[in-house]
């Protein structure tokens, strides 16, 4: 299904001037929903109590010079000019930023590395001459392992402020705290009293500016939360249908909105204002602060709210290209804000009897003829930019479970045909919760507004501070344009962010609490992960201890496949020696499965299975790697297992013919080959086809049907966890051809073992995992036991198990009890 995606994905991606305006056309309604809706609450954010309209102004301009040049700096230049090029193999976000930097650094805390890791053809590392003070900066970051942790908080800090806005967006865009909706269902109601009690429905001008009144009156108020929960409630049951089937109208919907936008702007530009541009120089910017002084500086916090979405442009890069976000910003959605803020400074440079916040907001410089339809397409749009936040939030969590950075949760894969389209049951009702919370209980769009910025201005910080090092690291530019980008575009979203931190008590505590929840219970899990990692290393069994079970200990071999779950790249699980010491039987068929992810987005179906023996191949036992993306999805069991048994079968035939034609590839990188372990080398199972410039020397021009990879053995927790990257001019390739003719292993004997794995099929297959309790080692700190006997156990017990994640039928599942003493 991943292949098959990517190959649609890129038949659109090609250069053709139809592909590339086709996936323009589509990025509206994905990419810039939440970006698009942000005129609805920008000025009435700014202007809720720190500053005030006057009659020179000096505020309005001020607003709008720092509104366009905002969007100019931020979404524009650093996003779509610098951001979206450093992309990972088309994939964008934050975890492509880390990613990135863990090929380029060995700075990644993941277990389970392997130099064939690095072979794969997505792990493709630019190799431009080194300088001397990325080496250096490399080298310092590689040396300190407390950098390492610091690094992967910066990403989680990230994470979890994205994972709050998702909380957020839907509250502030599309329901009661919202000028969109407010206004409709105020005017509904309005609209219904005057009929029922013969009065005068007041104009456009009436209904905004007395919503403030309008949400006392006994009627609204209890009028309100309700539909407000039933929007909220509508919203999230509709997740589990996926984005596919009603995306079709996202893009005509955004579409609609930022020509409605356009046009408004342009009519009140030319009607009230024609000199308004005026206001787009940075002198009025000086003006502005130098008048409103604090109160000035506080307000920021509202006008930073023009930006928000804009993370998605480089979140939902991996769906399109660059080019089609690129063109589809710089000459649709840019023009179309720019024109829409414009078009509100100019009415209201003409008004200066507006004071409140609700006077000055959006739905002021609507003319009375088209308030309804405006409004129409307003709540459209608003409800499909929270629907791109909600999606872009199950995608990153998705990323995080795959990293071993969040607790298993159950991924539904929406789509047969749309790569990355997944919905998360338990994280959808979580949010759905969250979201009725914040808005029942802030009912405010400033205290909402200050919550939204800070996340989003925290998530913008950290893409500021990952691209910074991409730009020394894998750009292997000079560190002083690193620098440059760090601190120019650094000093604006700090400028930002203490503008929205200053206003903690007014709601911007909210994002914090959230972040240090979510980031608490991420680094918990992972921390308590590589615990467990670190046991199973050092209470692995030997392969002699497995080659001598046998009938002479009472251990009897019964039919059947047995796959055996295991986090270890060699040796044999513990939990398989305590599963033949209470049960003295084990299938005929035995393979130790260890499912790992690696730092790249996706892993091509073709390198993703490493199989090799466990002892003599009449012990019938092998170890599989099976190698995942951080977006790869997942198989259901039935298609895994067939695809296990076929890649297996495809293995026995490989190794026990050696006839001509047949090539091996053996990277000699100085270290011991895994025969001296008594397991034969894995074998990447399908057919790779080499381009571009390979990062390692070969002999000859041809291409192996099949790959083997020798990897390195690991005898301590430093090796496999910490695992030096050894350089592409240390490792050598050599192809060996075998000339003989005649077959050097009997054709019998394959088909015996051939047959020997149907049989085994036929039979059936159980999956073996172990059922773990962790606990801390006696002595540990009060955190640590905090952490582990409470804080971890209480989520293992309250989220999906290993046999949920790994979607095995618990009709065939086999669980071995385990404690972890770490």
């Amino acid at each position: 299904m991943d292949l098959d995606c990517r190959n649609y994905s890129k038949s659109l991606k090609e250069d053709s001037w139809k592909g590339i305006l086709l996936l323009a056309y589509q990025s509206l309604g994905v990419v810039y929903g939440d970006l698009s809706i942000s005129p609805l609450y920008v000025f009435k954010s700014t202007f809720a109590e720190d500053i005030q309209h006057s009659e020179t102004n000096e505020e309005i301009f001020g607003v709008l010079s720092f509104v366009f040049w905002t969007l100019t700096l931020v979404p524009l230049c650093k996003y779509v000019f610098i951001v979206l090029r450093a992309d990972d193999n088309g994939e964008g976000g934050t975890f492509a930023l880390y990613s990135l930097i863990c090929r380029h650094a060995n700075v990644s805390l993941l277990p389970n590395k392997q130099v064939a890791d690095e072979e794969l053809s997505t792990y493709k590392l630019e190799n431009p001459p080194k300088t001397k003070h990325s080496s250096k900066v490399k080298t310092f970051l590689e040396k300190h392992k407390i950098l390492h942790t610091a690094l992967l908080i910066l990403v989680l800090l990230g994470t979890c402020m994205v994972i709050g806005d998702g909380v957020l967006t839907p509250a502030i865009s599309g329901i009661i705290s919202s000028p969109t909706t407010q206004a409709f269902i105020c005017l509904s109601l309005s609209l219904v009293l005057s009929y029922l009690q013969d009065l005068p429905l007041y104009p456009v001008f009436s209904a905004v500016s007395g919503l403030e009144l309008s949400m006392s009156s006994k009627h609204h108020l209890y009028a309100v939360v309700p539909i407000t929960c039933f929007i909220l409630v509508c919203l999230f049951a509709l997740q589990h249908y996926g984005t596919h089937r009603i995306g079709f109208i996202f893009a005509p919907i955004v579409l609609a909105w930022l020509l409605c936008i356009s046009a408004l702007g342009l009519y009140n530009i030319l009607r009230w204002n024609p000199h308004v541009y005026q206001a787009l120089s940075p002198y009025y910017m000086y003006k502005f602060l130098k008048k409103t002084r604090k109160g000035g500086w506080m307000s920021l916090g509202g006008i930073l709210l023009c930006i928000t979405g804009s993370e998605a442009m480089f979140a939902d890069l991996g769906h399109f290209s660059y080019t089609a976000i690129q063109i589809a910003f710089t000459f649709l959605v840019y023009p179309a804000l720019i024109l829409a803020y414009m078009g509100q400074a100019a009415f209201l440079s003409k008004h200066h009897q507006l004071q409140s916040s609700y006077q000055v907001g959006f739905y002021a410089s609507v003319p009375v003829v088209v308030r309804w339809p405006v409004l129409i397409i307003a709540i459209l749009a608003s409800v499909v930019g929270s629907q791109a936040i909600i999606s872009g939030t199950f995608s990153i969590i998705n990323q995080s479970q795959s990293l071993g950075c969040f607790p298993r949760v159950k991924v539904v894969h929406t789509s047969d045909k749309v790569h990355g389209q997944i919905y998360i049951p338990e994280i959808n009702w979580m949010l759905m919760i969250l979201c009725i919370a914040v808005a029942v209980g802030f009912r405010d769009t400033k205290h909402m507004g200050n919550a939204s910025g800070l996340a989003v201005m925290t998530v913008m910080i950290v893409t500021t501070c990952l691209t910074s090092l991409v730009i020394i690291l894998c750009w292997r530019k000079p560190p002083i344009l690193a620098l440059a980008f760090l601190l120019f575009f650094g000093s604006i979203e700090i400028l930002y962010f203490s503008a929205s931190l200053i206003k903690f008590l007014e709601g911007a505590w909210l994002p914090i609490l959230l972040a240090l929840i979510l980031m608490t219970v991420m680094f918990v899990w992972h921390y308590t992960t590589i615990k467990k990692y670190e046991f199973d290393l050092h209470n692995k069994v030997s392969l002699e201890w497995l080659l001598a079970l046998g009938p002479s200990l009472g251990i009897s071999r019964v039919p059947g496949i047995g796959i055996v779950y295991t986090n270890l790249i060699s040796g044999i699980p513990a939990n398989f020696s305590r599963f033949v010491t209470n049960l003295p039987a084990f299938h005929r068929i035995l393979v130790f499965l260890c499912v790992k992810y690696v730092t790249v987005p996706y892993v091509p179906p073709d390198e993703r299975y490493l199989i090799g023996r466990v002892g003599p191949a009449t012990h019938r036992s092998y170890r599989c790697i099976v190698r995942y993306g951080y977006r790869d999805v997942h198989q259901d069991v039935n298609s895994f297992e067939t695809e296990l048994v076929e890649r297996l079968a495809e293995y026995i035939r490989l190794d026990g013919s050696q006839s001509p034609g047949i090539h091996e590839r053996i990277i000699e990188d100085g270290s011991r080959s895994a025969e001296s372990t008594g397991e034969c080398r894995l074998t990447v199972i399908g057919t790779m086809a080499f381009s571009g410039n390979p990062a390692f020397e070969m002999e000859g021009s041809v291409h192996p049907q099949s790959v083997s990879v020798g990897f390195r053995t690991v005898d301590s927790v430093t090796d496999m966890i910490e695992m030096e990257h050894v350089a592409s001019n240390e490792r050598r390739v050599r192809f060996a051809i075998d000339d003989d003719s005649e077959e050097t292993r009997p054709e019998m004997r394959i088909l015996e073992e051939l047959e020997e794995l149907g049989a085994a099929q036929q039979a059936g297959t159980a999956f073996i995992l172990g059922h773990t309790h962790v606990k801390a080692k006696q002595g540990s700190s009060i955190f640590k036991r905090a952490a582990i006997d409470i804080g971890y156990n209480f989520l293992r017990r309250n989220c999906r198990g290993p046999d949920v994640a790994l979607r095995v039928p618990p009709a065939s599942l086999l669980e071995v009890g385990m404690v972890y003493i770490v």
